[in-house]
């Protein structure tokens, strides 16, 4: 019984604490629901300027819902697709970006939404990367890369002279790379296989969609190796001749090779 009285008033101390929390709690949120438009986007701005995207993102999220076609509701969403992308949110950040597009077909940094949508799958892309680093680089699954790339093909093709055109073609040249080395590691896949036809069309694919890649060379001998395997002469003589004229010493290697 002294147990008991003892713990009575420990536990009425405890249920008042929580019930003056809960109050405060509601009190704060009725203050945050009674907030304006201006309030709310100036405490979502607060929140991106000391990089805290989080807290960023559910602020702007709640002017968005509550303020779907106020003064402030486009700039909202533009500052929530730049949230998402730097809190690594690839998925809300495309759907963000897609739905400012159709919302605002004529809006005057719709170049920006349209970089922001390679920039995401980019940064996704090198993101995995991290995760995978025991994966050699050409093993890797490049289907990010591949948006990415896509993305940024019709960012380009959209707003050529954009401010952001020069950042997005550099990242193209890496992605280029990084895809022409995938298509090659699948190419030699099918060579280890003898399933030649199959490789050569890998390696074909990557001589015509990403001239210029660090691993066209490769993939042009690959084309005359299994040209060679398949027993198909002229083909193989045209593919070397296209060795031959650009990259001349890796065509002697294929030369020696075969003989």
């Amino acid at each position: 019984m002294l147990l008991f009285k003892a713990w009575r008033p420990l536990t009425l101390m405890m249920v008042i604490g929580a019930l003056l929390a809960g109050c405060a709690g509601e009190s704060e949120y009725e203050r945050r629901r009674d907030r304006t438009a201006q309030e709310l986007y100036a405490a979502a701005r607060e929140s991106l300027e000391l990089e805290n995207y989080k807290t960023a993102i559910t602020k702007l999220e709640d002017l968005d819902s509550r303020y779907p076609f106020g003064p402030y509701s486009q700039q909202a969403q533009l500052d929530l697709l730049y949230a998402y992308y730097r809190n690594g949110d690839a998925p809300p950040a495309t759907a963000s970006a897609d739905r400012f597009i159709r919302q605002n077909p004529r809006h005057p940094n719709l170049d920006y939404v349209y970089y922001m949508k390679g920039l995401v799958n980019f940064s996704a892309e090198l993101g995995a990367f991290k995760e995978v680093l025991s994966a050699p680089f050409s093993e890797r699954d490049a289907s990010t890369a591949k948006q990415a790339f896509d993305d940024f093909a019709e960012f380009l093709k959209r707003y050529p002279d954009s401010k952001y055109s020069a950042d997005a073609q550099q990242r193209m040249i890496y992605l280029r790379n990084r895809l022409a080395e995938y298509e090659l590691h699948v190419a030699n896949y099918y060579i280890d296989r003898q399933a030649w036809m199959a490789a050569v069309n890998r390696a074909r694919y990557v001589v015509d969609h990403f001239p210029g890649a660090t691993s066209t060379a490769e993939a042009l001998a690959l084309m005359v190796r299994c040209y060679h395997e398949l027993g198909l002469p002229v083909q193989k003589e045209e593919a070397q001749k296209v060795l031959a004229l650009n990259y001349p010493q890796k065509a002697e290697e294929v030369v020696k090779q075969l003989q």
